[in-house]
This record gives structure tokens, sequence and C-alpha cells, in this order.
């Protein structure tokens, strides 16, 4: 026992108060700003500092969507590499003295990796037609998944020659850090663009959703806000949190309403291999068609209305601001969590008065997830148009056997006549 216990003593154990302090952020804001604002306290010139750059990136988030969906998939990845490399950074600040070798090459290294496999997977799913007519191409795809744990297994490898001896457990406690943070940003930027194939308003819905729960939670928090809501964000107030939860779900109910009518919005995201662009074109499925819904009586006597024309989609727009407006702040109390443990404010000062883009984006990876789970849950069903891409990059035997055992099971059924010549 004592020899255990003189073993335990000599392991590299560290308390929250170890953690070495990391040096403060720079102040990012423009001149201008600080010239313009020198005149008012800290609270209103951060007010207004916030308000001027969250004006400013809506309006070039808007841009992006006017220029289209790839352009929009290009914003995820810009902004999952910029939230990998915030975190990672965090990491390499706290262990810097350590001078570990390999660590941030291997943590780009293995993003690399995560990313051409799940890249890849949207291209084979996505890109079938394109893939066909190009024969290298079909060689990446088909074997895609060895060449992508193959590169994995590189990058495995290379961690294990570079352990050193005194720093193992520290080594493994960042090989931990960049699996998690790859967890964390890769595969949720993954689940975004998945969301966004289902159509634009998949994406644009849950999104805003978070944006403006997380405006208007700041200024109802700001201006009514009395009562602190958890110890983890002390500057977040059940006024806060509650006149942000309205908000949401009635921005969520119109905001739908007016996206539903354009087919640009509601049609699934495909890739024309004759063009060479991305279309939003087709007949708008049952979720974005009017409908007559009779209201529940106890509203009838508010509304004065017996029934209200409206898109399915609205009511599950409802659940999917209540969960950004109820859940996903929590995604915003484990960023604070993570960022007290290291004695930090922000993970970065790229955006004046907002932090680092993970400041920025820590609700909306939690808001991916669950945008993803839904459809394939509740929303999406059987999809010919891509069954009939897999289909059509079959061999031309095992295309013939499809068609005759589909053309068995219809006259089975009755829907051909067995006389029909194929």
């Amino acid at each position: 026992e004592v020899d255990l216990e003189e073993r335990l003593g000599e392991l590299d154990l560290r308390s929250d108060l170890d953690v070495p302090d990391i040096p403060p952020p720079t102040d990012s804001t423009p001149e201008i700003l600080k010239r313009a604002l020198s005149g008012l306290s800290a609270r209103w010139k951060n007010w207004w500092i916030r308000g001027i750059l969250t004006l400013a990136m809506i309006s070039v988030f808007f841009l992006i969507i006017y220029m289209g969906s790839f352009m929009l998939m290009l914003l995820v990845l810009s902004i999952q590499v910029k939230c990998y490399h915030e975190i990672i950074t965090i990491g390499y600040r706290v262990y810097h003295s350590y001078d570990l070798p390999w660590f941030r090459s291997l943590s780009w290294y293995f993003l690399l990796c995560v990313n051409y496999f799940f890249y890849g997977e949207t291209v084979a799913d996505y890109f079938a037609t394109f893939v066909q007519r190009r024969e290298q191409l079909q060689f990446l795809i088909r074997y895609h998944r060895f060449i992508s744990f193959a590169l994995y297994l590189t990058g495995f490898c290379m961690f294990v020659l570079s352990l050193v001896k005194k720093h193992y457990r520290l080594q493994f406690y960042m090989f931990a850090w960049t699996h998690v943070t790859l967890l964390i940003t890769v595969t949720q930027s993954h689940l975004v663009i998945q969301n966004l194939f289902e159509g634009m308003i998949w994406f644009l819905v849950p999104i805003s959703s978070v944006i403006c729960n997380d405006i208007t939670a700041y200024i109802f928090g700001f201006f009514f806000g009395r009562t602190p809501l958890i110890k983890l964000s002390p500057k977040k107030t059940w006024e806060g949190f509650i006149g942000g939860f309205f908000s949401t779900v009635i921005f969520g109910f119109i905001f739908s309403y007016f996206l539903a009518q354009h087919q640009y919005f509601v049609c699934p995201v495909e890739y024309n291999s004759e063009t060479n662009r991305f279309v939003t074109e087709c007949e708008p499925s049952e979720l974005f068609q009017m409908k007559k819904y009779s209201v529940p009586p106890l509203l009838q006597a508010v509304l004065g209305w017996e029934t209200v024309n409206m898109y399915p989609f609205q009511m599950h727009s409802i659940a999917l601001s209540t969960f950004a407006s109820l859940i996903g702040p929590f995604g915003g109390f484990f960023a604070s969590g993570f960022k007290r443990a290291f004695k930090i404010k922000d993970f970065a000062d790229t955006i004046p008065g907002h932090g680092g883009i993970m400041d920025r984006f820590d609700c909306q990876y939690l808001m991916a997830t669950f945008v993803h789970v839904y459809i394939t849950s509740f929303i999406r069903g059987p999809n010919p148009s891509k069954l009939l891409k897999q289909l059509l990059i079959l061999q031309p035997e095992q295309q013939l056997s499809v068609y005759k055992t589909l053309k068995s099971h219809l006259v089975e059924k009755g829907i051909l006549q067995p006389s029909l010549r194929g």
C-alpha cells in the first residue's frame, strides 16, 4: 500500500488552481468605434459595439444566402476551421511550456483526416452522377473509408512515436483534447451541411432561431434582467431567458411563413451534373403547402377565428424554436464552464464585443444535432431521387437485375399487367 501511495504521489495530477493563466485577449475594437463611443460608460459602449457588429454579421450572412448553397457550405467549413483553431489554441497556450512535439501538427492533420472522411461521404451521397463520369473519383469513392482509416491510422502511429518520457499523461490529455474538439466542431458542422441538403429552410430557421434567441435574451436581460439564471454565466438572467423564449418562438413561426412560400428555400439542394451547379427546383412537399387548421376552442374566444391557414412546417418551426431557446442556451452554458475552467473570458478576440467565433456558435452545434435527429425521426422518408442516383452508378447487369425484381414486385401487386413487356 505504501508503494502504491508513493507511485500515486508521483503522478502529475493537477487541480483547477494549477491551470496556468492564459494571457488576456487584446482589444480588437476598430479605432473609429473607440473614438465614436469614448464618452459612454463601459456598459453602453459594449452594447453599441455588440449591436453594430451583430448587424454587420447579419448583413454578411444574408449576402452569402443570396450567393447560394455552395457559398453557405464554404461558410460552414470556414467557421468549423476557425472554431477548431480557437479551441486547439487554448490547449496549446495552457500547456505551451512543455513544448510537446508534433502537438499542433498532429491536431491539424487529424482535422484534415476527419474532414476528408465526412466530405467524402457527402460527395458519395449527393454527387453520384458527377463521380460516375470521372474514373479517378470512382476509385477514391469506392475505397473512401479504407483510405480515411489509413490516413487516421498514420496520424495515430505518429502520435505514439511522439510520446516523450515524463510527459505521457499530458500528451494523452492533449490527444483526448484534439478528439473531443473534432467531435464538437467537425461532426456537428457535417450535420449542418446535411441539414442544408434537405432544404435551405432546415438550415436557415434553426440558425436564425438561435441568433434571435441570443439577441433577444441579451436585450431583455440588459434592460429588465434582475434575477440570475445560472452561476456558470453570471450575466444571464431569468428575464432574458424567458423573454428570449417567447420572442424566438414568435420569430420562428413568422420567419417560416415567409420562407415556406419560395422554392429556393424549401426544395432539397441537389447537384445538377449537366450544368455543374446546385439547383433548388422541385414540387414543394406537403410540408410547404398551405392547409386549413381548426383553432382550439380555448383560443377561438381570444383570436376570434375558427380556422387558420398556415404551412405545416410552421408547426415544426415551433419545435425548432423551442429547442433553440430552452435547450440551445445550455451549449452556451457548457462553453462558459469550459472558459471558467481555463480562466479565460472568451475563446478569442476575433469579433469585437463578441469574443471568438466559437463564442457565437457554441449553441449552433447543439442545434445542428437536434435538427438532424428531428429530420430523420419525424420528417424524412424514402428519397426516390437519391435512390435513382445510386441505381445509375450500378453495373448494367446489376441494373437489369433490379429492374426484373421491381417489375416482378409490381406485377404481384397488380400495378403492372403480367403481359407487359420490359
